[in-house]
């Protein structure tokens, strides 16, 4: 069965010229005829290659997406944008110019990646960055300077809002409850385009156009929610058609809040679904079988939505899973391609420390995706999700049958005799008789590559489902395509186990972690595991551990001469199970001593200025500014850390704002204090003063 567009495509007619449009994108060469995705022989599963340069993207439509059968790519923003020292992976979304000489490649190599794409079947969606420009100066990608957030090579300071529709002070969102400020003022200081203006929008029209021309095939809108819709409206109102002569796929982020809400914006394209990700995570966190109910849970309409299980913001503010949940993340996503609902995704990118954390790069250009070097998760190409992209096409629309809960952990449902798919959330193997709905025969299990098989007689089958794993068969006969034997995300034997340690060191020294077993060095200081100072006075990193396993760990520093000095407290320990584990520590103080806090601050800044926790204890830098503990912005304007300090003590502290120099800014008024118990799970509630 053939599965046509994600639903919802809008249809609309060609008001622009795709030859003025490309004035934007610089000259480029472009093949007589363009490559055109094939739309008749793919499904509609959407590739989240998350911040890919295109030289990967374009290889991995070739050699993986087209072969097993994914409908689209989604692609990082193309545009140039800031290039700071730092290289942080949100640099992309502060454009400086349209042009496309971006840190992905230049336009040139942007326009072979489109066309390898379709040429293997594939289509590209580009992320569309158009409710704001950068709100830092300096330098971008293509070398265009800003000296001015305000003026930019496309847009002048009338072509933002001001103090005329954004009634805030300083112009920047404070009550997100305030539609009028979320629309009409500056998200995180980001310059506000005032996108009902004619002008700017056929601007943003042009930039969309030159990428159309290129043929690209739809567009991500980035923080949708910040354009009234009827802007959106107009702005597609000018949009030419493909190059396959059909009208672009929108889908918009409309990130959780209490306005505007999604159904508001319809009429301009689909949706992505947050809640439909947080019902998985509360599933698969909980009891799978609570997934029953899953249409009439409060997700979007099918028909207006796109689904996901994670994105590059959810993943790293914990409002859904990541590849750090381990085979549970995995799982997850073969459920959202079993289950019968809206256009599905599967988000690969590359694994991370710290949230801010730049892709792998020189010089800030996004190097080639290596798959097998750790640093990307690749969770495209594993074994199980390429099973479940063609067992999804295979099964088109046919509706959820067959459903049977055997457990809070077991499920299994089938597609009206189509297909089966039967997963266990579960840490131990699980065997059950499902009744099937297939018709009696024998059929290759798509999650392992067929490698296993599955006999149904009498319409049913005995399956035994390994630990946080799946069985899933269809009417026809699989081959497995690509990813044979390729575990992509994980092996299934190990789980991610982050190390958290707060230290404070002098140049030169940095600080590992080492432990009893071999995955840790098995207490070889020569083996130990060198962590990241990205986050200093927080030395982080990932370590593969086995799963079910109990181990001891210590925090080492090695100076510049491999000197080492061991924390004097008693040897820690910790014991995994199949899902990831963070381990949050702070030097000398022993985990039997210890107890957390959770510093929550209420504060604004302006982007690239960020907010610490200083204090008279060592476990908040003894005063040290240097070595005061940098809070998470995943909930602006609360910034948020937990910190490992010790248990029945008395300190004071306060917080500090840093900017990208490195100046400091105190609060003002007398030091805060807070005197710990012999408990756990202690909480601040602060404003900034």
């Amino acid at each position: 069965m053939i599965r046509h567009r994600p639903q919802g495509v809008l249809r609309r007619t060609a008001t622009a010229a795709a030859a003025g449009a490309l004035a934007l994108a610089g000259a480029i060469a472009l093949p007589a005829t363009p490559a055109q995705a094939d739309t008749t022989a793919k499904g509609d599963v959407i590739a989240n290659l998350w911040e890919w340069n295109w030289d990967s993207i374009a290889t991995e439509c070739t050699n993986v997406l087209g072969p097993a059968g994914y409908g689209a790519v989604q692609v990082a923003p193309p545009a140039e944008s800031l290039k700071q020292s730092t290289y942080y992976w949100w640099d992309v979304y502060q454009p400086y110019s349209y042009n496309l000489n971006s840190r992905f490649g230049t336009a040139a190599k942007f326009a072979s990646m489109v066309s390898a794409c379709h040429q293997a079947g594939v289509k590209v969606y580009t992320d569309a960055v158009i409710n704001h420009t950068a709100a830092q100066t300096g330098t971008g990608y293509n070398g265009t300077t800003i000296t001015s957030k305000y003026d930019t090579p496309d847009w002048d300071r009338a072509d933002y809002h001001d103090s005329t529709s954004c009634p805030t002070s300083d112009l920047t969102i404070q009550d997100y409850s305030n539609l009028t400020q979320v629309q009409n003022c500056e998200l995180l200081g980001l310059p506000d385009l005032k996108t009902g203006s004619d002008t700017v929008r056929a601007g943003i029209a042009n930039f969309l156009n030159s990428q159309l021309a290129l043929g690209v095939d739809g567009f991500r809108v980035d923080a949708a929610k910040h354009i009234p819709e009827a802007d959106l409206a107009a702005i597609e109102s000018k949009l030419t058609n493909t190059t396959s002569g059909s009208a672009p796929y929108v889908f918009q982020e409309i990130y959780p809040g209490s306005t505007p809400q999604p159904s508001d914006y319809y009429a301009s394209g689909d949706v992505l679904d947050f809640t439909y990700a947080s019902k998985l995570k509360s599933a698969f966190q909980g009891n799978v079988s609570d997934l029953e109910s899953l249409s009439s849970s409060g997700i979007l309409p099918a028909a207006n939505s796109v689904s996901f299980v994670t994105n590059h913001d959810t993943e790293r503010n914990g409002l859904h899973m990541s590849y750090k949940d381990g085979d549970t993340y995995k799982l997850a996503n073969l459920f959202q391609l079993a289950y019968k609902w809206s256009t599905p995704t599967v988000y690969a990118s590359w694994e991370w420390t710290q949230s801010d954390q730049a892709p792998p790069n020189s010089s800030g250009f996004v190097t080639n995706t290596d798959c097998s070097s750790g640093s990307w998760y690749c969770l495209d190409r594993d074994t199980a999700v390429v099973g479940m992209v063609s067992w999804h096409n295979a099964v088109d629309t046919a509706a959820v049958s067959n459903w049977q809960t055997k457990s809070s952990s077991v499920i299994g449902f089938g597609r009206g005799g189509a297909g089966f798919f039967a997963a266990n959330n579960g840490t131990s193997s699980a065997t059950y008789t499902f009744a099937t709905g297939m018709a009696d025969g024998t059929y290759a299990n798509v999650i392992d590559g067929g490698a296993t098989k599955v006999t149904v007689s009498g319409g049913s089958a005995s399956l035994t489902l390994p630990a946080k794993g799946a069985v899933a068969f269809y009417n026809a006969s699989y081959t497995c395509t690509v990813g044979c034997g390729d575990a992509g995300g994980g092996s299934g034997d190990t789980v991610n186990a982050t190390f958290n340690e707060y230290a404070s060191t002098t140049s030169g020294t940095n600080v590992y972690v080492v432990g009893s077993i071999s995955a840790l060095g098995g207490w070889d200081t020569s083996k130990a595991i060198k962590l990241s100072s990205s986050g200093y006075p927080i030395w982080s990193g990932e370590v593969s551990v086995p799963v079910n396993t109990s181990f001891e760990f210590k925090y080492i520093k090695k100076d510049s001469s491999g000197n080492v000095t061991w924390e004097s407290n008693a040897n820690r320990s910790a014991t995994t199970t199949t899902s990831a584990v963070s381990l949050n520590n702070s030097w000398n103080v022993a985990n039997a001593s210890a107890t957390d806090v959770t510093f929550n601050e209420t504060a604004t800044t302006d982007l690239g200025t960020n907010v610490y926790v200083v204090g008279s204890i060592a476990s908040l830098g003894s005063w040290n500014t240097s070595d005061a503990i940098p809070l998470s912005s995943a909930s602006y304007p609360t910034w948020s850390k937990l910190v490992i300090v010790p248990r029945s003590t008395a300190f004071e502290y306060k917080y500090i704002k840093k900017d990208g120099s490195g100046n400091v800014t105190w609060e003002s008024g007398t030091n805060r204090s807070y005197t710990t118990g012999s408990s756990s799970g202690y909480t601040t509630g602060d404003t900034w003063k």
